[in-house]
């Protein structure tokens, strides 16, 4: 069990203590309590999926639109099994303690989220009130795209676990094309990024109507490789009255006037708890 600060940690209870908003800011770091590969680095990507080492195929490589286009059930083997995984994925009880905080406090709240995993609805948070910022494995769009649409994945991929590649491939209702996952992937040009946007305009408005009221940013398992979590955290932290606790376990260092914990996400929300309710 991760070791957290009781300094830091009675820092960010007094923090949510004075708070009048609550704006939680994920990474892939916040999956990791509930069994879920971070894919840190070729190596931690090949540790989850060692039939990709074998191919000499990274996570970048691996997360490619083209393969939608060229060869579908080498992208759909690798979607698939993260789509089953996800589904199949219990959210760890620090879910949990964010959300007694967010109903016992009354805390206005929003999350911001660079995970694919759907795990803040799965945990009960109010789907009007997330920002997936690189979108959905639950939603699909046309490969082409022959139209904007969008749609609820309901359905289920079949994947050869020895070669990560799909038995099936999810077709777009319109036009009988590849359907592919509404996610932002790498060198990504057909992305439908109006869900997305939605989204963003409900949290810009939060954003707008709490700017001058007391926010805890509580931004958990985000890291610098792909920085878009941090750095939004940084922005939302300038407003006044606004304060960022940042957790990783590796890549803690917040600016200043922010409050670092070194520690994984559920050690830290625990400990953080333990606190506010002694």
């Amino acid at each position: 069990m991760d070791s957290v600060s009781a300094e830091a940690a009675a820092q960010a209870a007094n923090a949510i203590r004075d708070a009048e908003a609550l704006v939680v800011g994920a990474g892939a770091g916040m999956g990791v309590d509930s069994g879920l590969p971070d894919f840190r680095g070729d190596q931690g990507f090949w540790k989850a999926y060692p039939p990709y080492e074998r191919l000499g195929l990274t996570f970048v490589d691996a997360a490619n639109p083209e393969h939608f286009d060229g060869d579908p059930e080498l992208g759909w083997g690798f979607y698939g099994h993260r789509l089953a995984l996800y589904r199949a994925t219990t959210p760890h009880a620090g879910f949990g303690i964010i959300r007694r905080w967010i109903q016992e406090r009354g805390l206005a709240s929003f999350l911001y989220t660079s995970n694919v995993d759907g795990q803040f609805e799965k945990a009960g948070f109010d789907p009007e009130r997330i920002v997936e910022i690189h979108g959905s494995i639950h939603h699909l769009q046309c490969t082409a795209p022959c139209s904007d649409d969008i749609w609820e994945n309901r359905e289920t991929v079949e994947v050869d676990e020895s070669t990560m590649r799909a038995r099936n491939v999810l077709r777009c209702p319109r036009c009988g094309d590849t359907a592919r996952p509404n996610i932002l992937m790498f060198g990504d040009f057909a992305w439908i990024p109006t869900r997305a946007h939605d989204q963003q305009a409900r949290f810009d408005a939060f954003l707008a109507a709490h700017q001058d009221r007391r926010i805890v940013v509580l931004e958990l398992g985000a890291g610098t490789a792909i920085p878009s979590v941090r750095m939004r955290s940084e922005r939302i932290a300038q407003l006044p009255g606004a304060t960022l606790v940042r957790v990783n376990p590796r890549e803690p260092q917040a600016p200043r006037g922010g409050i670092s914990i070194a520690a994984g996400a559920l050690a830290a929300l625990r400990a953080i708890d333990a606190q506010l309710t002694a």
